[in-house]
C-alpha cells in the first residue's frame, strides 16, 4: 500500500503572496516543511502539488533542488490537482498537508495515519472539530475516495477544497477524528498573514538552530516562556477556506 503525502502549494496567496518561499531560520518555508515531512515514518513519498502558472515556476525549481516530485495542475480545481497527482504516483492512500503549516509535527501525522491504518475509515482528520493548533491539520483518505470525489463533485467549493465532498456524504464515507488530549485550538500556527509569519519566524529562530527536529511540545514550551508571542496573531480570523486550508479551518 502506497501512502503518499501530497502538499498543495502556490505563490498567489491573497493575504501573504509568496509566503511558501519566505525564509524561516535561513531556509524557504517549503524547504522547512519538506524536512519535517521526511521524518514521517508511515508515509512512502512526498509530492508537491502546485499550479501550471508561471508564478509557481519558483516552487517547481525548489522541488527540483530538494529532490521532491512536483505535480502541476489547475490553480482553482485543487481536487483535480490532487486526484491527478495521486493517480500518477500510484497512491493507495493520500495524506493531505498544506504548505502554510511549516510547524507540522511528523509524529502527529504518523498518529493520524496509524488511525487510518486500523482499517475502519475512509477518511481520518484531526480537525473534526479542531482540538489541535491551527497549522497542525492532517487529513488521510483513500485514493479511491479521492477519485470518486473527483468524478462526482460539482460544486465550486468541492473542487477548490479537495475534501468537502467526502464530509458531505457521511452515509457513504466512514469518517473519523483524532482528538488532542488537551484542547489546543486557541493556538494559531498556520501562516496566512504577516502576523502569522512573524510568530512562526520567531518560533523557528528559537528552536531550529539547536533542535532542528523540534516537536509540538517544544513549541508549547517556547510559548510558555514567551507568552506575549501568542498575542502576535491572536486577532487574526480565519477567512473562508482557501486551498491552503482544510474545510475545518474555516473558523477561528
Amino acid at each position: 500500500m502506497t501512502m503518499l503525502i501530497i502538499v498543495q502549494a502556490r505563490m498567489t496567496s491573497t493575504r501573504l503572496p509568496g509566503k511558501v518561499l519566505l525564509p524561516l531560520a535561513g531556509k524557504p518555508m517549503l524547504t522547512q516543511l519538506v524536512e519535517r515531512l521526511r521524518r514521517v515514518q508511515r508515509a512512502d513519498a512526498i509530492v508537491i502539488a502546485t499550479t501550471t502558472n508561471t508564478t509557481d515556476d519558483a516552487i517547481a525549481e525548489l522541488c527540483a533542488k530538494l529532490g521532491v516530485p512536483c505535480h502541476r495542475g489547475s490553480e482553482l480545481d485543487v481536487l483535480s490537482r490532487y486526484a491527478d497527482a495521486a493517480g500518477l504516483h500510484r497512491a493507495d492512500v493520500v495524506v493531505r498537508i498544506t504548505s502554510d503549516c511549516p510547524l507540522i509535527d511528523p509524529a502527529l501525522i504518523d498518529q493520524v495515519i496509524a488511525v487510518y491504518e486500523e482499517g475502519d475509515s475512509d477518511c481520518v482528520s484531526n480537525m473534526l472539530p479542531p482540538t489541535w493548533p491551527y497549522g497542525m491539520a492532517v487529513e488521510v483518505f483513500s485514493a479511491a475516495a479521492l477519485q470518486q470525489a473527483h468524478a462526482e463533485a460539482r460544486q465550486p467549493a468541492e473542487r477548490e477544497h479537495v475534501t468537502p465532498f467526502l464530509y458531505a456524504h457521511p452515509e457513504r464515507y466512514r469518517l473519523r477524528n483524532v482528538t488532542s488530549p488537551v484542547d489546543l485550538s486557541h493556538h494559531r500556527w498556520t501562516v496566512d498573514t504577516a502576523e502569522d509569519y512573524e510568530l512562526v519566524r520567531r518560533l523557528f529562530e528559537a528552536l531550529y538552530p539547536a533542535r532542528p527536529h523540534f516537536t509540538q511540545n517544544d513549541i508549547l514550551a517556547v510559548l510558555d516562556a514567551h507568552p506575549d508571542w501568542i498575542a502576535i496573531n491572536q486577532h487574526i480570523r480565519q477567512k473562508p477556506a482557501t486551498e491552503s486550508q482544510t474545510p475545518q479551518e474555516t473558523h477561528p
